[in-house]
């Protein structure tokens, strides 16, 4: 009975669908008749963290939703109205087998989707969203004409182009109930500038959720990511590369978008019946009770009475959340939508926005308003009420209105000078102010970074948009650490365990100078392994309400830049006091485990020590170890290049030790995997620079065993950790989760691999792996095909955070990580880089401090020793629960700073918040290492597999560099597109004759030599000794290495395609790449078709 009623109510949503469409298609007979050309983008998505999209923090916290009955609100539009504006969604994430595209999808504005994030406004948790990064090909709602940009103040009486926002009070009166978001994972379209009413990029906003007569079809997801798409915290892959020390490192909030899992999923979900108004954080909604039949002003259709009420859904939910989950589920193919009502929290990034200024355009206005400002020199340059425009780097945010008189002095006298370079060049700005009656926000510009084409200005305008703090430590922080030389207290060897006669090691890359951690093992009498690691007791020096942990929890994460690290730390600690530096005593925090030869945890022991380091390994020292280069039987490891030992011990001891710890490594990663953990093999693109920080080569890194052999032990030492505070404080554990992947997005996924006779089985993050295994034994004729494809299943993941556990007190279910497949999981090996690592230092300290307070006459108590109650293997529930347990951890979490529920949560979502920058910088400047490179190289010709394909344009996948990117060709002067629906087939055929027999003026049209780079074939004959040149060979030697030098001479090996062009899905077609952008906009790699033909 029940499916029979759904059915019904999905009927008569899908007969209102086809009326809709019919209008829809009638509109856009007529647009399309009048609209003006669109610029093309080639890029698919320039992230960050993907697409360029804003990377989602789910906070533990719940998300307000909200109900309507707020006054004054003005009635919907018309579906007419409303498509003519609509801005249209571009998913990251696997894109579709075809791309079907109809002409109102063509003008993309921006999408709000809505993330987790707490905001401290009266105690109420917001969503917040974010602009969709995907560049739009041109739209009329927001003019990307020069001339469109006013000079001159707006008049007071003008219209205004927005609604007025919702004050904060009228939003609070209208919250009544919270509710606790699960599983809802679908987005929340925010169609067209309108309906983002002045938000931006990060903002935290109440959104109005639209009925379902409003929503939109759902579109198919077009995959729009680069590499660094693969790389960000949801992936199993980066949590991994976090642990071991980076193994590869080398020296919408509107997020209008909104906001997005780390792989580009949003988070906060839409609402159903009626109007829903949204604000909030993820984790927590409000809902606003509807009042009569009247939503806000709204009057529901007759066909909205007749899905609440004459179908009516059995069991319907009584909250706004259960009410959007049933009606998304119930039409899958709808994609709900909305619009911003109130701006709650106005984000950070308004303050660090990067562009160029339009000086050209301004100058010639000044010569053109008919004064000669050149000779007139009594009269005032700048008047009271000119602007001049600037465009941001960021395609999320709108172009914005820069008073000229309150420029910098220096920019101010570059312009009376004419100085028309000015325009070539980045900018810091900050938004001001965005007014009802202006479509421009005000902005104010800071100072000028430099040429757009040059490296150090770019890294600085990264740092800049990511706010990375790139100071000197202050002398407060300085102050605070001991003098050097400095040596371990005498008082420290009694109250920690001395370990310096053991053969203690560090293995990290072979620049690295924080040494956080060290290993050890040593075989038992009884057969059994006894393995140590060993991290800097950092929290020893950082005390908690210093000036230094105060500064540290600002910058919250050290980033590192290649030749350039910004630390967390001052290098007085970091890279000495603190440092597990060889052949010096230093403070450590230890835990050892007793473990079988099968890989069990027999027994474990915590707690603070003092070693020596004998020597500094780097990974490929520990690979030539394992691989036998360096063996018992070599006679003078130093010959090899091998570091100095320290202490009393022989390379055949560490050259043992080694090989013992890669065989136990072993087994445990295997028993990992068995208990359903996931991995992604993910290779990273390393440069080298020359003398002036300048890329002039690339290669990739492969991890090898030393990197499994340090990532093994440190996935223990952090699982051990998050166990032992979670039990010792509940309430108040700083620990890390990583939720289940997207549904939608991996019901893509698991489709485009049904589509290709792939089978693929999702039910556990072990299923996956398992599949994914197979899958790459099937596909091992074909290793490009399978790149792609670990790089689509990253994409569903979301991202993983930090979070305090009394924020899911009620729901410990949700604190597991989904990729490692542990219930329980921390940060605790890498204090001198991550602050939350301190925290938990500071915990595990406290847990044991409250051992040895606990009451001798317990029932732990073993003689005059307390056995481990709350950092031991075993844990029985009486010693944390009973009276003495808890006062026993409540004064010694008092003395170690450990901070309490509400001041955790804070610490958490900061430390989310700069773990999340700190990444996009990294994936910023490796794209601009690359779009340096390819400048100096000026066209790369390589191969790309085709992953989507449509009448307009095709997704590329570019194994040469992991990237995708996308070719339009659709109005390209010349170039004739045929489109065969029923084989997914593509034809693009060349005209002898540039003029264009496609209807409409020839400006509308692009140049040919935007789409396609294209060479003549009598040339091509003269070079293969008169050859003709045929169909491209898709079986040429794949492009593996990415020295630049040998992309040179492999780039001539690739033959160029021929007119007409056939084209199906996953084929392999030669394409040529080239740098674009740098003073004349901001950076990208561009991507043409690499043709020849006989006409030209």
């Amino acid at each position: 009975m029940k499916a029979s009623v759904e059915q019904a109510v999905v009927e008569r949503v899908e007969d209102g669908d086809k009326k809709e469409k019919k209008s829809r298609r009638r509109s856009n007979r007529r647009s399309k008749q009048n609209n003006s050309n669109s610029a093309a983008c080639s890029s698919v998505n320039e992230s960050q963290g993907e697409g360029g999209l804003s990377l989602a923090k789910k906070s533990p916290s719940t998300v307000k939703h909200l109900l309507s009955k707020l006054p004054g609100l003005s009635t919907h539009p018309s579906v007419e109205q409303e498509s003519a504006k609509a801005s249209h969604v571009l998913f990251n994430s696997m894109p579709p087998m075809h791309i079907n595209d109809e002409a109102d999808q063509e003008k993309v504005q921006g999408v709000a989707k809505f993330r987790s994030l707490a905001s401290h406004t009266g105690g109420r948790t917001f969503s917040k969203s974010c602009p969709d990064p995907v560049a739009c090909r041109g739209s009329s709602e927001t003019s990307s004409s020069k001339d469109s940009c006013p000079y001159q103040t707006l008049s007071c009486d003008q219209s205004k182009y927005f609604p007025p926002h919702w004050s904060v009070e009228v939003v609070d009166e209208a919250l009544e109930a919270y509710c606790k978001i699960d599983g809802v994972q679908t987005d929340i379209l925010i169609n067209g500038v309108a309906a983002q009413n002045r938000a931006v990029e990060g903002d935290i906003v109440a959104i109005k959720i639209d009925p379902l007569t409003f929503w939109t079809r759902m579109k198919g997801s077009f995959g729009s990511s680069n590499s660094s798409a693969v790389t960000e915290d949801g992936n199993v892959f980066q949590e991994i590369n976090d642990i071991s020390g980076d193994s590869c490192k080398s020296g919408q909030r509107l997020e209008i978008y909104s906001e997005l899992d780390d792989t580009g999923n949003p988070i906060v979900p839409g609402n159903d019946h009626g109007d829903l108004t949204t604000s909030g954080n993820s984790g927590q909604s409000k809902s606003i009770g509807q009042e009569s039949n009247h939503i806000n002003g709204y009057h529901p259709s007759a066909s909205y009475h007749l899905e609440r009420g004459s179908t009516g859904w059995q069991n319907e939910p009584e909250d706004a959340i259960g009410k959007i989950s049933l009606l998304i589920s119930s039409h899958p193919s709808k994609r709900p939508t909305g619009r911003v009502v109130s701006i709650i929290e106005r984000s950070s990034r308004r303050d660090t926005v990067v562009g160029f200024l339009s000086v050209k355009q301004w100058l010639n206005f000044k010569e053109g308003s008919g004064k000669n400002v050149k000779r007139n020199k009594n009269s005032s340059f700048f008047s009271e009420h000119e602007f001049i425009q600037l465009t941001p780097t960021d395609a999320r945010f709108p172009k914005m209105m820069i008073l000229a008189k309150d420029l910098p002095e220096g920019i101010r006298q570059r312009l009376k000078d004419f100085d028309t370079t000015l325009e070539m060049e980045l900018v810091a700005a900050r938004i001001e102010d965005w007014y009802e009656e202006s479509p421009f926000p005000y902005a104010h510009v800071l100072h000028v970074f430099g040429r757009g084409g040059e490296m150090q200005p770019n890294i600085d305008a990264i740092l800049f948009q990511n706010s990375i703090n790139c100071s000197e430590f202050s002398p407060e922080s300085i102050s605070c650490l001991p003098c050097v030389p400095w040596n371990v207290p005498p008082l420290e060897f009694q109250h920690r365990e001395d370990l310096r006669n053991k053969c203690i090691f560090t293995i990290d890359p072979s620049t690295a100078t924080d040494l956080d951690d060290a290993l050890s093992i040593e075989i038992l009498s009884t057969g059994t392994y006894r393995v140590g690691v060993h991290v800097a007791d950092v929290s020893y020096f950082v005390k908690p309400d210093t000036a230094l942990d105060s500064e540290a929890q600002s910058r919250s994460t050290t980033v590192y830049m290649l030749q350039r690290k910004l630390s967390m730390l001052p290098p007085l600690l970091s890279e000495n006091l603190g440092s597990l530096n060889p052949g010096v005593d230093r403070l450590a925090f230890s835990i050892f485990w007793n473990i079988s030869s099968s890989g069990n945890v027999i027994d474990r022991w915590i707690g603070r020590t003092v070693i020596c380091s004998c020597c500094k390994l780097s990974y490929e020292q520990a690979q030539d170890i394992i691989d036998g280069v360096l063996d018992l039987g070599t006679v003078n490891a130093s010959e090899n290049g091998f570091p100095e030992l320290h202490g009393d011990f022989e390379w055949s001891d560490v050259i043992t030790s080694i090989k013992n710890l890669n065989d136990i490594s072993r087994i445990l990663k295997e028993n990992r995997l068995k208990d359903g953990g996931l991995v992604f093999q993910n290779s990273k693109i390393l440069y080298s620079l020359d003398e002036d920080g300048i890329p002039y080569e690339s290669m990739l890194c492969q991890r090898k065993d030393s990197n499994f052999l340090v990532e093994e032990f440190m996935l223990l030492a952090n699982r051990t950790a998050a166990e032992v505070i979670a039990r010792a404080f509940p309430n108040t554990a700083l620990l890390r989760r990583h939720p289940d992947p997207n549904m939608r997005k991996l019901r893509e996924f698991e489709a485009f691999c049904s589509k290709h006779g792939l089978a693929l089985d999702t039910s556990s993050s072990g299923q996956f792996r398992k599949s994914l295994e197979q899958i790459r034994e099937t596909l091992k004729d074909d290793s490009v095909l399978f790149d792609i494809l670990i790089s689509y299943a990253t994409k569903p993941m979301q991202v993983a955070t930090y979070f305090c556990t009394g924020d899911l007190e009620n729901d410990e279910d949700d604190w597991g990580h989904y990729a490692l497949a542990l219930p329980l999981y921390t940060h605790f090996t890498s204090p001198l880089r991550r602050y939350p690592d301190i925290v938990v230092h500071r915990m595990l300290a406290a847990a044991i401090e409250a051992e040895e307070m606990y009451p001798k006459n317990s029932a732990w108590n073993q003689g005059d020793v307390v056995a481990g109650c709350f950092s031991g293997i075993s844990f029985d529930n009486e010693a944390t629960d009973s009276g003495e347990g808890r006062e026993a951890l409540s004064a010694a979490a008092s003395k170690y700073g450990v901070p309490g529920r509400e001041l955790l949560s804070d610490v958490a979502a900061y430390c989310n918040e700069r773990k999340l920058a700190s990444r996009h910088v990294n994936d910023a400047i490796d794209k601009l290492y690359m779009w340096v490179l390819l400048k100096k190289k000026q066209i790369l010709k390589t191969e790309a597999r085709v992953l989507g394909l449509g009448p307009r344009f095709m997704s590329l996948y570019i194994p040469t560099l992991a990237i995708e990117r996308r070719i339009y060709y659709d109005e390209v002067e010349g170039l004739y597109v045929e489109w065969l629906e029923n084989t997914s087939t593509l034809v693009l055929s060349l005209f002898a004759y540039r003029s264009s027999v496609r209807r409409g003026s020839l400006n509308k049209f692009r140049a040919l030599e935007d789409a396609a780079l294209i060479v003549s074939s009598y040339d091509q004959e003269a070079d293969l000794g008169g050859s003709a040149v045929g169909a491209y060979n898709s079986d040429a030697t794949e492009v593996k290495n990415l020295d630049i030098s040998q992309l040179s001479s492999q780039s001539s090996e690739v033959d160029p395609m021929v007119f007409p062009m056939t084209v199906r899905l996953l084929s392999t077609i030669p394409v040529a790449l080239h740098a674009v952008g740098g003073d004349v906009g901001p950076i990208d790699i561009g991507v043409r078709l690499y043709m020849s033909t006989y006409l030209r």
